[in-house]
């Protein structure tokens, strides 16, 4: 599949950011341009996200090669990877896959195992029952998700997505049927399989349990060179609630 990118600037190191569920490479934009400093810096759509095509085909193995296809077309040779969430196990799985495409991995609050997916399928159930013709601004769609979801973040963040058709009605940018389907796909870490000896860093919001003690454990047995970094009085959006200091992980693990 052909995805969607930007790319910005012009410098030798390529760097491919992969946005996490409900995310697109719009999220990244501001962050992208200050990582031009010092690298070429792509922002792409998952496949069923942003403004990638839309697909009945949703799992890690798909998305993978989505981003090995991107490479190819791209003559891109060796880029860091940064992924966070499902773009990073996204990446996780690419690395371990394709090791020796990979120069480094940047993992951003996602451990290397098997996660829950209750709390997106409600997400996407809520969506997916509203009905977007009756609304005629942004506003009333966010009054009537906060009746659910008090954190007001997270809604502008799934508000994001939202544009108008032709007719002016609103319509998601994700693959909303796709994704209520398929959405436990990305549950799975079974491709997490031997040693992965890319230089890799995670990093971690001190107020997220994404990446707990335990998990520790499981890098430690998959990763042979790895550091894990924590951003102290944030959560899992990271790169959102701290920019500056998740700029600062991410380039001094870059430019080692």
């Amino acid at each position: 599949m052909k995805l969607y990118s930007k790319i910005q600037g012009d410098k030798a190191q390529d760097l491919i950011i992969i946005h996490g569920l409900f995310g697109m490479s719009d999220n990244w934009n501001a962050l992208g341009k200050k990582f031009t400093k010092y690298c070429k810096v792509h922002l792409i759509d998952l496949r069923n996200h942003g403004r990638s095509p839309h697909s009945e085909d949703f799992n890690y193995d798909v998305m993978c090669e989505d981003l090995l296809e991107y490479m190819e077309d791209n003559n891109i040779q060796k880029p860091i990877l940064l992924g966070h969430s499902l773009g990073g196990k996204v990446a996780i799985k690419c690395a371990f896959t394709y090791p020796e495409k990979i120069e480094k991995l940047i993992v951003a609050d996602i451990s290397p195992k098997k996660y829950n997916t209750d709390f997106a399928q409600n997400i996407l159930q809520l969506l997916y029952k509203l009905p977007l013709e009756d609304f005629k601004n942004r506003e009333d769609i966010d009054s009537v998700l906060s009746s659910t979801y008090e954190d007001k973040g997270m809604r502008l963040f799934l508000l994001k997505n939202l544009y108008r058709k032709e007719n002016k009605e609103f319509s998601w940018r994700f693959n909303i049927d796709v994704l209520l389907e398929k959405v436990s796909n990305i549950q799975e870490a079974d491709f997490i399989k031997g040693i992965c000896d890319i230089p890799t860093h995670f990093i971690r919001g001190g107020n997220s349990n994404y990446i707990t003690t335990e998990d520790e454990l499981i890098i430690n047995k998959h990763f042979s060179d790895f550091s894990i970094a924590t951003i102290d009085g944030v959560g899992h959006w990271i790169h959102a609630e701290n920019p500056q200091r998740f700029y600062n992980e991410v380039m001094e693990f870059c430019l080692i």
